[in-house]
């Protein structure tokens, strides 16, 4: 498997988890933890574009 495919998968996996936990059982420090963590994973995009923003690929294959 694609390595960008594995880590998008391991991400969705990880909010999937997070997004099912029943945070109203939790305390208000955990709560904000969990909160934290889907917001970070939902600001990854492993399609970010390059800072240049011309898109082309920046691997170099030898």
């Amino acid at each position: 498997m694609d390595q960008h495919v594995k880590q998008g998968y391991r991400m969705h996996c990880a909010l999937s988890n997070l997004n099912r936990l029943d945070v109203d059982r939790l305390d208000d420090a955990d709560q904000e933890r969990i909160e934290r963590a889907r917001t970070l994973l939902k600001e990854v995009s492993l399609l970010t574009q390059p800072a240049d923003g011309d898109g082309r690929d920046t691997r170099v294959d030898s």
